[in-house]
């Protein structure tokens, strides 16, 4: 259960396993490694010849992903609704000054402008658009199919900004919020994104059939055979409530939308999978952290030790490259930080951060806290440094929120 007897009981199994150096069917524990001696020494697989459109790529994790794909060499589609063309930048959240120009165009050149010296030449291409217009969704798919011919990738990112956002009454009672909170949650989070699976499947369908088979002369190169991926992004939300209602609801069903898609997508080499980022420092966040804001709108999460945007772009490129994994995941719930654990790839900072259901990430968030606030004195460093990296069962994790400090 999500309370603290319980977690206290998982706390107490997980250290005397890591006392003795036993493993367990939770997590292996993990090395602390000071971040001063942390580079980032990742090198993206190759994915060039191929062909990716990410929705919500003009900012936060949708733009992470984007470059970090074109990094890997892929063409990238990079769709939203800001753009310097039409002239519209979203104002449903204050970006700050540095971050005026969150637009398609922006993250283009992002991709487009930079050498990474991997040899990988990955192109950005702007799409002005609306998700949640279902004409623009048919217009960015047939222009794909005119100019390229093939689709291994299909990243739905975007996501309305919820009503009041920087401040406690996001987290508020959901006959208090009303409709607005649900339509700001399903609208372009899911129906957007199911609209888009619709679109994209017929062309991932062709893809998979022409450019799987190694008897194919255009297939005889491994960086040109595809088994296409739809990548839902979701959050924990989808499994334990995080911030309120409607929030809830439009994660659990993004990650129904992923399972049911596998089942039918499975006979025809496409693959889905729901992808749970952390605790992300994206734009905003880090402006509402900036602003004091960050605290009450998350419940007291820290924002420092957060993902990067980019991490999950590199979690959707291996995801990419590793073929045999996603038709083995297919449908299911892939966790970024403990995907990144698997695999070995860090976040820029040369960090792999911790799962949200790893007890490495809850104590300090969660049960220290209240533990120092009811105590009066600091938690000792010989437990707060050596935190064990063991992961919840998704059993205990999913049973409700998480114990608070109020």
């Amino acid at each position: 259960m999500w309370n603290l007897p319980s977690i206290l009981l998982v706390i107490i199994y997980s250290f005397l396993n890591n006392a003795i150096g036993t493993t367990d069917a939770f997590s292996t524990a993990t090395t602390t490694t000071s971040n001063s001696l942390l580079v980032d020494t990742y090198k993206p697989p190759d994915l060039s010849n191929k062909v990716a459109i990410v929705t919500g790529g003009s900012r936060g994790i949708g733009k992470g992903i984007a470059i970090e794909l074109g990094k890997a060499g892929m063409t990238v589609y990079i769709a939203s609704r800001s753009s310097r063309c039409t002239g519209f930048t979203s104002s449903e959240r204050d970006l700050g000054e540095e971050n005026a120009d969150c637009t398609v165009e922006r993250t283009a050149d992002e991709i487009n402008n930079n050498n990474y010296g991997n040899g990988n030449s990955g192109k950005g291409i702007p799409i002005a658009m609306d998700v949640s217009n279902d004409t623009d969704v048919t217009a960015l798919l047939q222009r794909v199919r005119r100019e390229c011919g093939r689709l291994d990738a299909v990243i739905c990112s975007a996501f309305a900004t919820p009503p009041n956002l920087n401040d406690g009454s996001f987290r508020d009672d959901f006959w208090k919020q009303g409709a607005e909170m649900w339509d700001a949650c399903h609208g372009v989070g899911l129906r957007g994104t199911y609209v888009t699976c619709c679109e994209s499947v017929p062309l991932m369908i062709d893809t998979a059939k022409r450019f799987s088979s190694p008897s194919e002369d255009y297939a005889s190169s491994s960086s040109s055979s595809s088994r296409p991926l739809i990548c839902v992004i979701s959050s924990f939300g989808g499994k334990s409530y995080t911030f309120n209602v409607a929030y809830g609801v439009g994660k659990a069903g993004s990650d129904r939308l992923a399972s049911d898609m596998a089942l039918q997508l499975a006979k025809h080499n496409v693959d889905t999978v729901s992808l749970y980022p952390g605790v992300v420092r994206t734009e905003g966040n880090v402006e509402m952290d900036k602003r004091g804001e960050w605290d009450e709108a998350s419940g007291g999460l820290d924002l420092s030790l957060g993902e990067s945007p980019r991490f999950t772009g590199r979690a959707v490129a291996n995801l990419l490259a590793n073929r045999e994994l996603t038709k083995e995941r297919s449908g299911e719930v892939v966790v970024v930080a403990e995907l990144a654990k698997e695999l070995g790839f860090t976040d820029v900072d040369g960090r792999i951060p911790p799962s949200i259901r790893s007890l490495k990430f809850i104590l300090p968030s969660f049960v220290f806290p209240r533990i120092e606030k009811e105590s009066g004195s600091r938690m000792p460093s010989w437990i707060t440094d050596n935190v064990p990296d063991y992961l919840l069962p998704w059993s205990v994790f999913s049973s409700g929120p998480p114990p608070t400090v109020d």
